[in-house]
């Protein structure tokens, strides 16, 4: 056979050593998620949330406890938008803000029983709701993690004693604990997070717990503690990056449930007290009026289900994105 018909390989370009490296995990989950034209919607939903909730309250005049009796319970007016025939004040054929004498002011989600603006209000109580959930999910994070790594990695009687701890704790509805203890303590943003931290980590911990389990009896664990490296350092550096994935779903996902409690315990009246405003709260202010107002009640409405279904679409989308399996196909 002619050795013309052979030639040397050689050494692979510069360009070609670089298509060959793999993707970085970071960039292959957000390739994924980016797929997910749901997940992504989503994302893009909370992101205008999240900058509305932090500008909102400064994009006019009004604060969100500044009473006006003379200008109660007044509907939407939008510049621009009330040359359309929407949004231009008018409530059952009647112009209010002409029949009031404020022509020239304009409040663009309208006005509640004591005259306070609905625009600023709303997003004041979207930035109150957001800030319990997240502080309630990094608490949630910090003390589930903490715990399920210690009762997964020992093991033996502490770990029974630590999951019977847990079991009592999460045998009673945790809706109860966090509607006793707000009722016996002060109501206010620090005593609903303590109140909603007391049961919230459970499912954290079980979920740090079980992997723990699992990778204790590994090869790289079992070599680090042959050298005698020190727990701490097994727990945060050996075994916790690989629960990372894991944690991050689980604290994305409970970030709409600490909101819907938090509303809940608003709407009934064990939220924030007034005239501090949160989702639940607005809400139930409008429900009372919801026959003769109905832009009271149905603006927050629509503002919690969107931070509700938007959260959870992200949330199953970030899964998806960061379970291997999927990544895989």
């Amino acid at each position: 056979m002619s050795t013309s018909k052979f030639a040397f390989a050689g050494r692979r370009s510069l360009a070609q050593e670089e298509t060959a490296q793999p993707v970085s995990s970071i960039k292959e989950t957000l390739v994924i998620f980016s797929k997910n034209k749901g997940a992504v919607a989503a994302a893009v939903i909370i992101l205008v949330l999240v900058i509305l909730a932090v500008i909102g309250p400064h994009l006019n005049q009004y604060t969100y406890d500044y009473v006006q009796i003379d200008r109660q319970n007044l509907p939407p007016r939008i510049p621009g938008l009330e040359k359309l025939g929407i949004f231009d004040g008018t409530l059952k054929g009647v112009n209010m803000y002409e029949a009031k004498g404020c022509l020239e002011e304009y409040y663009w989600f309208g006005t509640d029983s004591l005259g306070r603006d609905l625009f600023t209000r709303l997003w004041q109580g979207t930035r109150i709701s957001l800030i319990v959930a997240v502080v309630s999910a990094l608490l949630d994070l910090l003390i589930g993690v903490t715990y399920g790594l210690i009762s997964g990695y020992y093991g033996g009687r502490l770990d029974l004693i630590m999951q019977r701890i847990t079991e009592v704790i999460h045998s009673i509805p945790s809706l109860v604990v966090v509607s006793l203890l707000i009722i016996v303590i002060h109501p206010g943003l620090f005593s609903i997070i303590l109140a909603m931290t007391i049961s919230g980590w459970i499912d954290m911990s079980r979920l740090v717990r079980a992997n723990t389990l699992r990778l204790k009896a590994s090869e790289h664990i079992l070599a680090s503690r042959t050298l005698g490296t020190k727990i701490p350092v097994i727990l945060f550096r050996e075994i916790f990056p690989n629960l990372l994935n894991s944690v991050i779903v689980m604290a994305m996902m409970s970030i709409p449930t600490a909101i819907f409690t938090e509303s809940f315990l608003s709407f009934v009246g064990l939220g924030i007290p007034a005239p501090q405003a949160s989702l639940g709260s607005l809400i139930n202010d409008g429900y009372g009026k919801m026959t003769i107002y109905p832009y009271q009640a149905a603006i927050p409405v629509v503002v919690f289900a969107l931070l509700m279904i938007s959260l959870n679409l992200a949330g199953d989308g970030l899964r998806d994105a960061l379970d291997p399996k999927q990544k895989r196909m």
